[in-house]
């Protein structure tokens, strides 16, 4: 997970939020516009965040969740409205989360996993844009931080990685219960997982006592993982893009503490 947090608009801007600057927590936004290479300072979120979560909904306002500040961790929420380029708060979670995940769901709704402290890591709670507040919902089977969540194509979540654990388990919407399904062959954490154009999901880097260079891909169909080929060199707090044309981007991250400036191509 990097600190601050990147989202791709409607209209193809992208949203940038919180982070550090010199040991400096930021609420400050910016918007690049991708036609022009030019960046726009937006209206400033109501609190300053690093490593908090950020999901856009199917309205096209974008949802930012927890995160540390200044002198604690949050359990606030907060929305942007591109139409305004404005931040109003709106209902808090139930629990403080840092590094955990956000994912927006077929029906609208939000799902947020893990990142809480000590037995509240297994917790995860579901957003309605309607209402405006949150319910609990089942807790995970593990206790989760600097995971991974994608939304597969049947509309269950997928949850893989964490600190130490090789573990991947899947969320049912309707039911709101977690099942454990195929282990990755490596541990990871700070790790990107891309859900790919045939339905896989491509897991990539991370660390564990090394910096990993090696990527699997999960197969929904059979709850399985395969190892692909293995990137350049270890990365972690990196990203990745799923590109139109199917091949995913992954840029930036760390390699033994040093940050990585250079990008690379995985094509499937």
């Amino acid at each position: 997970m990097s600190t601050s947090t990147a989202s791709v608009l409607t209209d193809g801007k992208v949203l940038v939020t919180g982070g550090t600057t010199n040991g400096i927590s930021l609420k400050s936004t910016e918007l690049y516009d991708p036609i022009t290479g030019t960046w726009s300072i937006v209206g400033n979120m109501n609190k300053e965040r690093i490593r908090h979560a950020a999901v856009m909904l199917l309205n096209g306002k974008v949802l930012v969740t927890g995160g540390s500040g200044e002198r604690d961790s949050e359990r606030t929420a907060e929305l942007f409205d591109p139409l305004t380029g404005n931040w109003t708060f709106t209902g808090d979670m139930h629990f403080e989360r840092v590094s955990h995940t956000a994912s927006t769901l077929l029906n609208g709704k939000v799902l947020v996993t893990g990142g809480a402290f000590g037995d509240d890591r297994a917790t995860t709670e579901l957003y309605d844009p309607v209402t405006g507040n949150w319910t609990k919902s089942g807790n995970m089977i593990y206790r989760q931080e600097w995971d991974t969540a994608s939304v597969l194509g049947n509309g269950t979540v997928l949850v893989t990685g964490g600190p130490g654990v090789n573990i991947a388990e899947l969320y049912n919407v309707a039911m709101g219960n977690w099942t454990q399904t195929g282990r990755t062959n490596t541990s990871r954490w700070f790790h990107t997982a891309s859900v790919l154009l045939n339905g896989k999901v491509l897991v990539a880097g991370g660390s564990y006592g090394v910096y990993n260079r090696s990527t699997e891909l999960y197969d929904p169909s059979t709850g399985h993982w395969t190892n692909s080929g293995n990137m350049k060199h270890g990365r972690k707090d990196h990203t990745a893009s799923v590109l139109t044309n199917g091949k995913v981007l992954v840029t930036g991250g760390y390699y033994n503490d040093t940050y990585v400036n250079d990008a690379e191509l995985y094509v499937s």
